[in-house]
């Protein structure tokens, strides 16, 4: 039950913000109307995206340290779940868009960041491929990992802040939380976040451990065949 109690609770939380997020009482604003429901979706997504790389990340230098291929796994793995969530996150974002400003890709910083940082960590995946030596793949997409995540965050959350942008929080625009972040969105949003990361490692973890069983075939085949 240890291993079990927080898949538990993160199927109780996505099921909460899927039925909360679409039924749930919203504050009605000009511009957003229900469209502010994305809140639970899009914006929340991308926070547990940046937790997922960050820990990628923080694995990837425990590799470089340790030169255990099991946390190189691991990063590989939580990179892949961000990714995902990024792509989730734009996807999402250029609905709302759309509703909110008439355009799914308007020419914006935040989003034009957003592109360029799902290119860097595709090209992280892209660069794991090169490899067929498991530690000098290990070595090289860690290094690589550490400096996508440096890229990353300033694209993300630091340059559209000191350039205009349609984004709250940037460019001047008021943040959610200073206007319309009431209560009824609050008891949806954390939860939101909690089980989108909760999601996100619990997609890591299957995808390692299927990676650690065909490492364990192989492995097994090679052994079998020198005998």
């Amino acid at each position: 039950m240890k291993k079990l109690w927080w898949k538990i609770l993160c199927i109780i939380l996505i099921f909460y913000v899927i039925i909360n997020g679409l039924m749930g009482p919203v504050p009605h604003l000009p511009i957003l109307n229900e469209s502010i429901r994305n809140t639970y979706f899009h914006v929340a997504l991308w926070l547990a995206m940046t937790l997922l790389l960050f820990t990628s990340m923080i694995f990837s230098v425990r590799y470089l340290n340790s030169g255990n291929i099991k946390h190189d796994d691991i990063a590989s793995e939580l990179a892949k779940s961000g990714l995902f969530y990024g792509i989730l996150g734009c996807l999402s974002g250029s609905v709302w868009a759309n509703f909110t400003w008439g355009d799914p890709w308007p020419n914006d910083p935040k989003l034009n960041g957003a592109a360029v940082g799902i290119l860097i960590y595709l090209a992280y995946l892209l660069l794991r491929s090169s490899f067929e030596d498991e530690q000098r793949r290990a070595r090289i997409a860690s290094v690589y990992n550490i400096f996508a995540f440096a890229v990353f965050v300033p694209l993300i959350y630091i340059l559209p802040r000191l350039t205009d942008s349609l984004h709250p929080g940037s460019g001047g625009n008021s943040t959610f939380g200073s206007y319309d972040m009431n209560n009824d969105l609050r008891m949806v949003f954390y939860p939101a976040i909690i089980g989108w990361i909760l999601l996100g490692l619990w997609f890591a973890e299957l995808r390692v451990r299927i990676k650690r069983i065909n490492r364990f075939r192989e492995e097994d085949f090679l052994e079998v065949k020198k005998s």
